[in-house]
Formats: structure tokens, C-alpha cells, sequence
């Protein structure tokens, strides 16, 4: 079971300052996790410029020029944010008891380490 899951709020806890042009510090929602690679992509984080090649379409619009975008950055490299004190936070797993038409199942639920509050 991931940690961080799609629409997460997370928080960039390692890198360069924000003063300095970084991400250390910023909060975004997790908009595609890459299990493979052990890589999120965060709304509004680590933003990268891409220029593409000037053409033009079959209509006669044209495409390309820089683009901005943003690229996947490492899980170790985010947490996730707590919703009661909105600081960072490790993840915990319990076993909860839930009943749903009249059967009881036991499920794994995700909550903040500092709180106690389910994710």
C-alpha cells in the first residue's frame, strides 16, 4: 500500500530554499503518482521550462514555443501534509472495522503520525 496516493496535499521538504529560487517548503496536490520509479508529480512544484519546435497546424494555428511544466520529484522528498496543524507528517497504517450491507470487513485506513487524523 503507497504512502502518498493521487490528490494528496503534500509538502516539499528537501532542496533549495524558496529565497533562492527552490521548492523547500511549498504545498501542492499530487496530480499522477510513477510507482516504478518512486516519483510524484506535484501541482505547481518543480516547474521546468520546455521549448518545443514553432509549426503550425492544419488550420493554420501555430504550436510550440516554451511551454511550462511540471516534472515528477522523488517520494523521499515530499510528505504529506497533516489536516488538522497543516505541517508535515509521516504516515501510519490501522486496521479498521468497516460495515457495509450487513457484512463487517477489516480494512487498512492511512492516518497522520502527529494528529491521529485519517488521510
Amino acid at each position: 500500500m503507497a504512502k502518498i496516493k493521487k490528490g494528496d496535499l503534500v509538502q516539499v521538504i528537501t532542496g533549495a530554499r524558496q529565497d533562492r529560487g527552490g521548492d523547500r517548503g511549498k504545498q501542492g496536490k499530487v496530480l499522477k503518482v510513477f510507482p516504478a520509479t518512486n516519483r510524484v508529480l506535484v501541482e505547481g512544484i518543480n516547474r521546468i521550462t520546455k521549448h518545443t519546435k514553432v509549426g503550425q497546424s492544419t488550420r493554420g494555428t501555430k504550436t510550440g514555443g516554451i511551454e511550462i511544466d511540471e516534472a515528477p520529484i522523488h517520494v523521499s522528498n515530499v510528505a504529506i501534509v497533516d489536516p488538522e496543524t497543516k505541517k508535515p507528517t509521516r504516515v501510519g497504517f490501522r486496521e479498521e472495522t468497516v460495515e457495509k450491507d450487513g457484512v463487517q470487513k477489516t480494512v487498512r485506513a492511512r492516518y497522520a503520525k502527529a494528529s491521529g487524523k485519517a488521510l
